[in-house]
């Protein structure tokens, strides 16, 4: 063992014995406003408790309506204003617990930067991480590869942006539903597969890798296209972007506080939050205050962060990644194209040949969500023409046909199509003078910084 990894052994047990002397404090309140349910989380400071209690919320689909932050010293105590998926306030009296449960086991799983090995097999399924440039029928290519090797996809996430693709791929045999943790296997596995990642355009920047499978699958795909550089805007087909939908972020120093301050803007949607908030975690920043308000088509948030030497930003170059990153973030994510939504039995190559009567019909997938549950296939396509435009509705039910009327279904993403209401747009000065004032200010921060 190495010193570095002593070290953090060293660092993980003691943060762990902190955690058992000082464990997080989960309150729900009912009974304050009438539109959500308030979460409170008060624990001791420790690197990403905010990402972790974010990611447990996310997981557990809420959406945060509003989240009020605040982590300066040893102490983390934060609000968030959720409803259900509908909207509504809570109505289960165990979700206090079932948060508490979830930031024990998972407070670690933030450690686990960059494990991604050469030979690993998950204990239920292999994972399989890919990223290349992304091109027309190139998953379609992915999944028949692995059918042919005889794995069965049982899971998979894609994302595709700036003309960049990452996945993550769960695979099991095909005959035993296994694991594969043969190393002839998985070597052949993964050079057939960035055989097709490379494609002929794509020769250097093509990589596969089988994870270790610790981490959570959503910071991992943000982790992959940030290493990828997805958020250098230099051949980014960024024009295509509406300015209503583009998002808005700025990054200045409020030097009497020794913060740096990051304000976004933009089209509000589930899930947001904790994108937003991986990413500064991340590029190895700390949020120290935060407030968020995401009750209408908009979403604003606000960020006072520092880098992890308790220094804010120096130099306009490093704001300016900032604003890349953050807006790399925000658009992987906002998916453009048709939502189509399959639910059928599940079978071995299924995948394979949904996506080749994709591909056979012009049809070039942005973003995909591929679920098991139980005999059931749970798969989530967004769709786009081979040049990135909306998809012909004739063509959308020949591939239904194709496919099958009953298991194939359009489904309209209300987040992504509903443009913002003119009259509930406001400046990002004057939006932090309301409620959120009085907590900002409270902490010191608005005085200096208006």
């Amino acid at each position: 063992m190495d010193c570095w990894s002593s070290s953090l052994t060293v660092d993980e047990e003691f943060e762990k014995l902190v955690i058992r002397m000082n464990p997080p404090r989960v309150t729900v309140d009912n009974a304050t406003s009438r539109k959500a349910t308030l979460i409170k989380v008060d624990s001791a400071n420790k690197r990403g408790s905010l990402l972790e209690v974010v990611q447990v919320l996310t997981d557990l689909d809420l959406l945060i309506r509003r989240a009020y932050i605040s982590s300066d010293g040893e102490w983390f105590m934060d609000v968030f204003h959720v409803t259900d998926q509908h909207g509504n306030k809570l109505s289960e009296v165990d979700v206090a617990e079932k948060i508490q449960q979830q930031l024990g086991p998972r407070s670690y799983s933030f450690r686990s930067l960059t494990r991604s090995v050469g030979v690993q097999a998950a204990s239920k399924q292999t994972i399989i991480e890919l990223t290349g440039r992304d091109r027309p029928g190139l998953l379609s290519e992915i999944f028949a590869v692995l059918t042919d090797l005889k794995c069965n996809v049982v899971a998979a996430e894609v994302w595709t942006h700036n003309s960049r693709m990452a996945s993550v791929v769960y695979i099991a045999d095909e005959t035993t539903g296994l694991s594969i943790d043969n190393p002839e296997r998985l070597t052949k596995i993964k050079q057939l597969l960035l055989y097709v990642l490379k494609g002929d355009r794509d020769k250097m920047n093509a990589n596969t890798a089988v994870s270790l499978g610790s981490m959570h699958k959503e910071r991992r795909l943000h982790q992959m296209m940030y290493a990828d550089r997805d958020y250098d805007m230099s051949d980014a087909n960024s024009g295509s972007t509406s300015d209503r939908s583009k998002p808005l972020v700025t990054v200045e120093n409020c030097e009497h506080k020794g913060y740096t301050v990051v304000n976004l803007r933009c089209p509000d949607r589930p899930k947001l939050l904790f994108d937003t908030v991986c990413t500064l975690t991340d590029m190895q920043y700390v949020v120290y205050h935060a407030t968020v308000i995401a009750e209408g088509p908009e979403a604003y948030q606000e960020y006072y962060i520092r880098h992890m030497d308790g220094c804010p930003i120096s130099s306009e170059a490093e704001q300016q990644r900032v604003i890349h990153c953050l807006e790399a973030a925000i658009k992987r994510r906002a998916s453009e194209g048709i939502r189509l939504e399959l639910c059928s039995d599940d079978r071995v190559g299924l995948l394979s040949d949904v996506t080749r009567i994709f591909r056979e019909n012009g049809l070039s997938v942005t973003r995909a969500e591929v679920k098991t549950r139980g005999s059931q296939a749970v798969n989530i396509f967004y769709v786009t023409d081979a040049s990135g435009n909306p998809v012909k509705s004739e063509t959308i039910e020949a591939v239904r046909k194709e496919i099958g009327l009953t298991i194939l279904h359009v489904k309209d993403d209300a987040y992504s199509k509903s443009p913002p209401q003119e009259s509930r747009i406001f400046s990002l000065g004057t939006l932090f003078k309301s409620r959120s004032e009085k907590i900002l200010y409270n902490l010191g921060l608005i005085k200096s910084c208006s």
